[in-house]
């Protein structure tokens, strides 16, 4: 929120008082708190009639300090809660008249007594610091209080605010913040923090993050459910501010020497996903949008796609399995799927896996409607008038309240019916369109419970997953997050165009997703409004199986191949091949995701921070920690891709060697793309490309990037189940790469 006008003035709707001494600090338990009057207090009369800042700084974990500002410490917001995991670090607290020190981990938090600044230090080097006017109490909108008698009385006429600014180093870049579409880097950017449905090009995002990292090795986590107002270096250039409504602010700073631990440490916080089954890795079909689909219809896709060779795992039904205008009711439309359970056997019987599409909105005129209402399980309108209902979706929807057990229960016994019929798992749309104008049944904040509620949906309907196929076999498509989502897999981007800038913008937001503790992410192949092109869609193809997980879908038309042209069947099927033999490095990656966050497609910054030249790299990354991704942008077939300095780059699909430290422009054809293996690294390979689930350590071979002779390189590959692992050893001798299991 920017409530400045230019450097030196406020604008005049905010009245701010800012901390200016650390008038008073003492221990507190696993830290210290700081008495920040908004002027110095340098006699005892200047002890009256001012405003005074509480500020907390306190190890929360290893290398997490949080940080709580008070203005009114009695003040309980009514904010739903993020769960965290605490396990703080020793520390050390030393105060003198001139400043007080902190040390908690490798994190040094310095205090100056006279001005109350504060700067964060680790590795012996400057992380970022809060100084002059940077820590805030903001009355905004403030009228006069008046002290006659009456009506007002002494009453607060203003928005409360609570504001934190920390400084940035020349050249420092931003990442994070979610899933968004704007400019990978952040610099410059305002972030508001409010789940909203507005697709793939536009500054609003479906996967809101209070969560974000820089090139100077740390990041930030402001937590708070509610609405956060970012603004990075675009109010004040030398710094991030942030805002949140209220008389407290809450986050925490995570140091790292690399970005995986600050992810780390941030997934430490606030969770970490949950092991994902190997099948979901494969290719997912879907029967589109606004197309119309019977069985009949559905058999045709899948023995098109098995006329091909084509491997397919999952088929995913989308919303026109409800009837129309009865959606979320979780009853099969029955004039088209006469006998579901048999069908759903048949499909099972060729070995696939079945999604089907819901979200958490119900239409009126149903029994579930008529059930919840009658219960109480719907979200209730504020001005007392009953259930909360709306129309820009489907007719007179209400809203599940998830706050209230008893409706948790009950939605998660619809869907244990879909389970029970034969469905395996669950595309959870939706959770972002949240009214504000409402009352929850544990009496939540409505504001801050907009962002919060796609929490409480997608783990009321993982759990159920959970509960009936068991851990590691739950998995979700969905397409809103907040913080701590990430415990709830897989997310995918959301309503991207046909076109290759959307494509573009899809990745961009894929990227910075995946610098917020999220592992894994998906998007619809070839775009889900309008329909691409041949050219287009075999280029999203290839970037589609080379992203954790691919799935295609789109609006108004089928996404088969052969709706394109016949190459586009052999470039799609080339490609899945492709994903099955790498399965063995796949899914073994989902073991770091699982034990320390780390997600499986990496910008480039992530895995070469100390190179500048990946800095802004935002149309290329790596597919885990050896095998860089670039895909194909534009229909002349070109790519242009920057290979990080340092090592040697041979791509896997020609073999051909390039050095690193330099841009590359290559022109190739529909099965062959820019992807390199790292020099010293290898990439494990299985024997079946066309299984997801198979013996990853049968016939395995390799495929090293400029082995040395006689130099070993090792993997840990883990079984497709995720229960047994072996460590495989690579090694040129002779001028041959031999391949031993452990």
């Amino acid at each position: 929120m920017k409530y400045t006008e230019g450097y030196w003035l406020q604008r005049e709707s905010v009245k701010a008082s800012f901390a200016s001494q650390a008038f008073t600090v003492r221990p507190i338990e696993n830290g210290m708190r700081v008495t920040a009057p908004e002027r110095p207090i340098l006699t005892r009369a200047d002890a009256l009639d001012l405003t005074v800042l509480t500020i907390d700084f306190v190890s929360a974990g290893h290398n997490d300090i949080a940080v709580t500002l008070y203005h009114d410490m009695g003040y309980e917001s009514g904010e739903p809660r993020f769960a965290l995991n605490t396990d703080p670090d020793p520390v050390e607290v030393t105060v003198t008249d001139e400043e007080a020190v902190m040390k908690a981990g490798d994190i040094t938090v310095t205090v100056d007594r006279k001005t109350c600044a504060y700067r964060f230090e680790a590795g012996g080097r400057l992380l970022t610091s809060s100084g002059f006017r940077n820590t805030g109490y903001l009355r905004v909108n403030k009228k006069p209080v008046s002290f006659g008698a009456g009506d007002g009385y002494f009453q607060r006429t203003w928005d409360p605010y609570m504001l934190t600014e920390l400084s940035l180093k020349p050249n420092e870049c931003i990442y994070g913040f979610g899933e968004r579409f704007t400019p990978f880097v952040k610099n410059g950017q305002t972030v508001e923090i409010w789940q909203e449905d507005g697709g793939t090009a536009s500054t609003v995002a479906y996967k809101n993050i209070p969560f974000y990292m820089t090139s100077e090795h740390y990041g930030i986590f402001v937590d708070s459910s509610d609405h956060v107002s970012f603004e990075c270096a675009s109010e004040k250039v030398e710094c991030v501010s942030f805002t949140v409504p209220g008389e407290q602010l809450r986050w925490h700073l995570f140091y790292g020497e690399k970005p995986a631990d600050i992810i780390e440490a941030y997934t430490a916080l606030t969770g970490r996903p949950e092991r994902i089954p190997a099948w979901s890795f494969g290719l997912w079909l879907s029967t589109s949008f606004k197309p119309s689909y019977d069985e009949e219809t559905v058999t045709g896709m899948i023995e098109g796609m098995e006329k091909r060779n084509i491997p397919l795992d999952v088929f995913h039904f989308d919303c026109y399995w409800l009837r129309a205008l009865h959606w979320c009711d979780f009853t099969w439309d029955e004039k088209q799927f006469p006998d579901v359970k048999g069908m759903l056997r048949r499909y099972h019987e060729r070995g696939l896996k079945i999604c089907a599409w819901i979200n958490p909105y119900v239409a009126q005129d149903n029994e579930m409607f008529e059930e919840g209402r009658r219960e109480g399980y719907f979200l209730m309108r504020a001005d007392g008038h009953g259930v909360k209902q709306v129309d820009n979706w489907q007719p007179g929807m209400a809203l599940v309240d998830f706050t209230n057990p008893r409706a948790r229960e009950w939605f998660a016994g619809k869907i244990r019916s879909l389970l029970e019929a034969g469905v395996d798992c669950i595309k959870t749309d939706f959770g972002e369109r949240i009214p504000i104008d409402v009352v929850y049944h544990d009496g939540s904040d409505p504001r801050a419970m907009h962002n919060y509620y796609t929490l409480l949906y997608n783990r009321t309907v993982f759990e159920e997953i959970e509960r009936f196929k068991g851990k590691g076999q739950a998995v979700l498509f969905a397409r809103s997050a907040t913080a701590g989502s990430q415990q709830f897999p897989v997310h995918w981007g959301g309503d991207c165009s046909a076109t290759y800038i959307s494509m573009a913008e899809t990745l961009r937001g894929g990227l910075s997703f995946l610098s917020s503790g999220f592992a894994y992410w998906s998007h619809d192949i070839s775009g889900f409004e309008a329909t691409a092109t041949p050219d287009l869609y075999k280029r999203w193809v290839q970037f589609g199986l080379l992203s954790s997980h691919s799935r295609l879908h789109g609006s108004d038309t089928y996404r088969v191949p052969w709706v394109f042209d016949e190459e586009s069947s052999e470039v799609l099927r080339t490609f899945v091949n492709l994903k099955c033999r790498l399965m063995p490095y796949l899914y073994s990656l989902t073991v770091e995701a699982h034990e320390k966050g780390t997600p499986l497609m990496r910008p480039m910054y992530f895995e070469f921070p100390d190179d500048p030249g990946c800095r802004s790299l935002d149309l290329q990354y790596m597919l885990g920690d050896a095998l860089l991704v670039a895909p194909i942008f534009n229909d002349q077939g070109i790519g242009e891709f920057y290979l990080p300095a340092g090592y040697e780059w041979t791509n896997l699909l020609d073999g051909e060697v390039l050095e690193g430290g330099r841009w590359y422009r290559r022109t190739y054809d529909y099965f062959h793309m820019p992807l390199f293996v790292k020099s010293g690294t290898f990439i494990p390979m299985g024997a079946d490309e066309t299984h997801t689930e198979y013996d990853y350590f049968k016939d395995l071979t390799a495929f090293a990037g400029s082995p040395k002779e006689g130099v070993e390189m090792k993997r840990t590959v883990w079984s497709c189940d995720g229960r047994a692992k072996t460590e495989v050893t690579a090694v040129l001798e002779n001028g041959k790469l031999k391949i031993m299991n452990g």
